[in-house]
Parts: C-alpha cells; structure tokens; sequence
C-alpha cells in the first residue's frame, strides 16, 4: 500500500468523508455468505460526484487501487477489498429526479433499489427490477453486475432498464450521460460500457432509470408440480405480454424456509415435489381480466399438469407466496453449508440440466441434496447443493472447487453461462478465463487498458 498516497487522500478530502476506524470499517470487508472477508486502510464515503472524483484523482496520482461498493450484497468476492482503498457510495443516495411524463427516474448510485422502486411508485409508475436483497442493495451495484430478479421475463436486467449513467473515470474525470432520451443515435453508447463491468472501468455514481406503467392488478398463484418437465410445459402455456413472473423451486427448498425462516408456512395441505411461482400483471383488476389466467391455472389443474393450485386472494397472501421464494438463499445459510451456483441455460434446457447435474452430484457427493431453484422464465436457475446431513459443513465446504468445476463444466457442455446475474467478481474470474472466448478475453482487456491504463480500477475483479 502507498502510504503517500494514504497521506495525500486524508490531507485533501474533508475529514468527513474518510475514514481509518477499522471498527467502523468492519462490516463492509465481508459478504453476505461469509465466503469473502477482506481489508482495507481506509474507507472513503463520498456524499457527491466531485467528491468521488477529487478521490480517484489523488489514488490516481499515486496508483492506489481502488474497489466502489454499494450495499455490500455481492456474492462473488467484487465487492470485498483486498487492501484497496475501500470507496462506499451510500451516503450518495439522493434521488435527482422523476418525471412521469417522460417514465424515468434519475437517481445516486447509493439509493437502495427499494428506495428506488418508491420514488417510481410515488410517481404513479413502476421501476420492475426486483430482488431479495433490494432493501440493502443500491442501484449502482445492480448496474454494476446487471442485476437480474424475478421480472426478467418481461422487463430485462438491470441494464435493459437503464438509459444512461454518470460515472467517474480512473483518472478523477466524470463522464456524464444521464439521458432523459429513448433514441439517441449519437456515436457509441458509452453507458453500456459501465453496465455488468463491476466497478472495473469507473465508479457509477448515479443512472438514468426506465420506468414503466404500473399494472392495475396483479393474479399471483403458486402451482404444485410433478416436477421441472411440468414447469416447462406450464411456462409455454403461461407465456405472453402479461406474464412478468416464472419462478420455480423444488419441495427441498421450499422445506429449509419453512424450517428456518420464521412465520412461513406452507400454503398446501400435503408436500408436492416442485413448485413454480407464477404472476401476470393484469391492465384492469377485475374478474374479466382474470379470467384467462383462471381458466389457464383449472386446465392445468383438470388435465393432470398441476397437482393444486394456490392463487393468492389478497395482496398479503401474495406477499407471503413471494417471501417463500425470496427467503431460499436465506434459509440456506441457516443449513450449515451450501455450494451455489449462478448458471444460465436455454430456457428449454432447464430440466435437462436440473436432471444432469443432480445425477452428476450424486455420482460425487453421495447423499447431498441438490436445491437447484430460481428463474426458470429466462433460464436462470441458482444451483445450489447442500452438504449431506451426515457431514459436517468444513468437510463439505472444502468441495467447492470440484464441484463447481464439474457443474460448470456441464453448463458449458450444454452452451449456458456460468454467470447468469451475480457477476463474476474474484470467485469466477479463472472460470471466466478457462471458457470464454479468447477474442472476447482480448476485447475485454482492449477496453481495459483503454480506461484503466494503471489498473488501479477494481484490479482483481474479471480481467
């Protein structure tokens, strides 16, 4: 570490918005999982983009790394420092502005999605990202990683939802592009370029957001199946402009949120063996409007697809539906060891793969139990397996490794991706580098060297 440089950046910021108080540093160098621990000299807290960028200026001069984190909810090691200077946006949480006429919402990389998501509902309109972690989570980590959620199906990831960002460069320059534009074809969309690059080519640090109308009703239902071929077969019958969720998951799941999390319950009389969560965002609320859905969800029921139905009756019952799905990573923590994977296949490869890869588990840890859950809509599914209940969870943690090669392996076999939403970070960065294509890999650190000549940008992280 530049002890100068520590020097000049406590000499030239206001003592406010830094600090060396490893207390006070303490719970931003670990992560959520408790897989990633990490230290820094000193964290910065800027309140504005001026701020951020006199910063990065000074830790350019003197060539200190630098690591951007917003609400610390990463999951593969992007947002954990390793000695760089730790630079927190969440005191820069202000919202800029909202225009209903225009649907979009310009806020600070430091607003919490759920504080987001307000601010468009005030506005009549809604911003359709959707995740567990969104009270804790902030719009520039989502944009970072292109956070995904439960509405890909209809509204994309978080890139698909962003028009423009404001962002500091490694040499303290802002680069400025808070578009209130739906079509600008102006040369090359820069923004994009920030989008999914985890902090490796600037610091976000405030975006340009695309509302949309906010539905006038919602038919949530929770389906119980036989297990993922039925969900496939469901989706293509649920499939249209309404549908805005697919989300599926197995009996094991849903027992460990039953059994860890407080005040869940099951919604069924007697355990069915899969689930899929599903919602269609409705133009009226009213029976008429329904009635499509209704009729879908009784063939479904009449004809041996769907083994019982729930169909939530008001909006708390619809929210304790979701909470089952949301609390699944939870609840797994609570079960004393869990090795996740975020994989991405075709949307129709998913039983195959759920198959394949619970066979191939078997084959390598003997009594483990696969809890392979998530976004069957768009082919994203968390592929988690937990430790066998005869085995302590040091044994099996220690497994990691193998298994997530043999599980990657299988993905790339069947032409998916090992990094569907939560990025790739220091956990997957030699996974990156043994699959991806070798003229992207060159392109990537092209782009790289271009902005970050010094590498002082998140220097651990992809590249």
């Amino acid at each position: 570490m530049n002890h100068n440089g520590l020097k000049a950046l406590k000499e030239n910021l206001a003592p406010e918005i830094w600090t060396e108080d490893q207390e006070r540093i303490a719970p931003w160098l670990s992560e959520w999982r408790d897989k990633f621990f990490g230290t820094t000299p000193l964290m910065v807290m800027p309140r504005t983009t001026q701020e951020v960028a006199a910063a990065v200026k000074i830790c350019a001069a003197h060539k200190l790394a630098i690591l951007p984190q917003g609400g610390n909810t990463g999951l593969v090691g992007g947002s954990t420092p390793q000695d760089e200077v730790l630079f927190s946006l969440r005191k820069m949480n202000r919202l800029r502005d909202v225009s209903a006429p225009d649907q979009l919402l310009i806020a600070e990389a430091g607003m919490t999605l759920q504080a987001v998501q307000d601010a468009a509902r005030g506005a009549g309109l809604k911003f359709p990202l959707s995740l567990a972690a969104q009270g804790s989570c902030t719009i520039g980590g989502n944009l970072s990683t292109n956070a995904g959620g439960v509405h890909v199906i209809k509204y994309g990831s978080a890139k698909s939802l962003c028009l423009g960002v404001e962002a500091v460069l490694a040499d303290g320059s802002i680069y400025s592009d808070l578009s209130r534009l739906r079509k600008d074809n102006t040369g090359y969309d820069l923004s994009r370029l920030f989008l999914g690059a985890e902090g490796t080519l600037g610091i976000i640090t405030a975006a340009s957001l695309r509302l949309v109308p906010k539905p006038a009703g919602i038919l949530r239902a929770l389906v119980a199946l036989d297990g993922p071929d039925a969900a496939l077969t469901l989706l293509g019958r649920a499939q249209g402009a309404a549908l805005a969720m697919f989300e599926v998951m197995p009996r094991s799941a849903l027992d460990l949120v039953i059994k860890y999390i407080p005040d869940q319950r099951d919604p069924f009389d007697a355990p069915h063996p899969y689930y899929a969560l599903v919602d269609w965002e409705l133009s009226r609320d009213d029976d008429e409007a329904r009635a499509p859905y209704m009729a879908l969800l009784g063939a479904a029921l009449e004809g041996g697809l769907a083994r019982d139905v729930v169909i939530a009756q008001s909006e708390t019952q619809a929210a304790q539906l979701l909470s089952l799905r949301e609390n699944m990573s939870a609840a797994q923590k609570h079960d004393g060891g869990s090795i996740k994977h975020d994989i991405s296949v075709a949307v129709s490869d998913v039983p195959e793969f759920l198959s394949r890869a619970d066979k191939l588990l078997e084959t390598m840890v003997p009594d483990c139990r696969p809890v392979g859950f998530g976004h069957m809509g768009d082919g994203n599914i968390h592929y988690n397996v937990a430790r066998p209940v005869n085995m302590n969870s040091v044994t099996f943690l220690s497994k990691w490794d193998d298994v997530q090669r043999a599980v990657h392996d299988l993905v790339t076999d069947m032409g998916g991706s090992i990094s569907a939403e939560h990025g790739i970070g220091t956990m997957k960065k030699d996974e990156l580098h043994m699959r991806a294509d070798p003229v992207k890999l060159a392109l990537m650190g092209k782009v790289k060297s271009a902005l970050d000549p010094d590498n002082i940008m998140n220097p651990r992280i992809m590249i």
